[in-house]
């Protein structure tokens, strides 16, 4: 019987209670820099505008594709260089590859008078180049698969980094440092120096 009470004084008494109230404006103050004024902009529309799932897809179809919706389009040369660099490395060890293996073919099936390949080496060198090529090219494969990545996760924290606003007032310096102390005595160097 004494639950049942307290129930409905709960229940009674719940109507009464003011709790905190919600924001449903979703609005934001943003300060022109320049000091014409101050506009107020809805946040849903702005993070809506630059959505990370939606930058990595573009990314993931057509590499650079994402640093272009995120209007990063100085990232495109960098994107598309490190890719034709990665592509030209591979294939230079690949066209060494195969002219190694088809030499150390022709040494160990032909068996040529002084040993020696069209190349001048012999079967043990062509041996440690076929396997030193083929090493090489795998490396640069692996590394442009890494390449790909990292424009994808590019794209995806750029667009995250969208929604950040940064201290107009922030400061980063290099200083000349000079230091006296007891345990090393006068040093001096440079200091990097953070101001908000």
């Amino acid at each position: 019987m004494l639950f049942i009470r307290i129930l409905v004084v709960l229940v009674l008494t719940s109507s009464l209670c003011v709790g905190q109230e919600l924001d449903t404006t979703n609005t934001r103050v943003l300060i022109d820099t320049v000091g014409q004024g101050k506009r107020v902009e809805n946040i849903e529309s702005y993070a809506k505008r630059y959505d990370p799932r939606k930058a990595m897809l573009y990314s993931a179809v057509l590499p650079g594709m994402g640093q272009t919706y995120n209007k990063k389009y100085w990232k495109l040369p960098i994107v598309y260089g490190g890719f034709a660099v990665l592509i030209y490395v591979v294939d230079a060890y690949q066209d060494q590859y195969l002219t190694y293996r088809q030499d150390l073919f022709y040494v160990v099936n032909e068996e040529p008078p002084n040993g020696l390949g069209t190349t001048g080496y012999t079967e043990d060198q062509l041996r440690t180049l076929v396997d030193r090529s083929r090493r090489e090219r795998d490396y640069f494969l692996i590394l442009s698969g890494m390449w790909y990545i990292l424009q994808l996760v590019d794209a995806h924290v750029d667009a995250h980094l969208k929604e950040f606003e940064v201290n107009p007032r922030m400061q980063v310096r290099l200083e000349p440092m000079m230091e006296n102390t007891m345990l090393t005595g006068r040093s001096t160097g440079i200091r990097l120096s953070l101001r908000f």
